[in-house]
């Protein structure tokens, strides 16, 4: 595991220019022709997100075998630069980006998570949404779990005597709205009509993308290098 993540903020970091250039734009151009990163994320940007990628994996924690970012690493860039804060969506879109479930986030798996974070169309972000909330990975979002996400994601008020019973009314009203098939659960299929009909409940049960000032600030720095092209 990687213990020696970076733990300040990429969003406020300026990223070093000129560090093993040519290994850079070799991945870049790797990833390109595989067809890793199909979206509007572009060559000169990609090779950008493989140097930020390898300012947070130091070259210490890759001699000794560690090939990404790990959980805590990652979890720290979710917090710091995208301002995330939920435990629970955190750990889940860890999992989102960790395809081969290897527990580590490699650059193959970083630019194309990233891609979607920043560029993705409404059809992949709903993609990513759902398989974030499903927190089974058994292909539907359940009464009890959307308890869970709603019950992390929303503030207690103190006059509240029993929280829960709230959470549990918002739950069926959720489902009275979003379940198409009347079976108690959402499937892929009711959560992506739902959102086509409303885009706002693409993100019903806790915010896993980045709000536009954080993405805009990212781009800004992280692309940085383009821009001055």
């Amino acid at each position: 595991m990687l213990n020696t993540c970076v733990n300040t903020s990429p969003a406020t970091r300026s990223w070093p220019r000129g560090r093993g250039r040519g290994r850079v734009a070799f991945l870049g151009q790797a990833v390109t022709r595989a067809a890793l990163c199909p979206c509007a994320v572009r060559r000169p940007e990609v090779e950008c997100l493989i140097r930020l990628f390898h300012t947070l994996v130091p070259e210490a924690g890759e001699r000794r075998g560690a090939t990404g970012l790990d959980r805590n690493a990652f979890r720290s860039v979710l917090h710091l630069t995208f301002g995330m804060t939920d435990d629970m969506i955190m750990d889940r879109v860890f999992r989102a980006f960790d395809k081969d479930n290897d527990s580590c986030v490699s650059v193959k798996e970083w630019v194309e998570g990233l891609s979607i974070f920043l560029r993705g169309t409404l059809e992949e972000k709903m993609k990513y949404c759902f398989e974030v909330y499903d927190l089974n990975g058994d292909g539907y979002i359940s009464r009890e779990e959307m308890f869970h996400m709603l019950k992390n994601s929303l503030l207690k008020q103190p006059t509240e005597e029993d929280p829960d019973e709230g959470i549990k009314d918002l739950v069926e009203i959720t489902l009275k709205k979003m379940d198409y098939d009347h079976d108690g659960k959402l499937s892929y299929a009711d959560f992506e009509k739902a959102v086509r009909d409303e885009n706002l409940l693409l993100e019903a049960f806790g915010p896993c993308l980045p709000d536009i000032k954080s993405s805009m600030a990212f781009e800004m720095q992280a692309f940085q290098e383009t821009h001055d092209l």
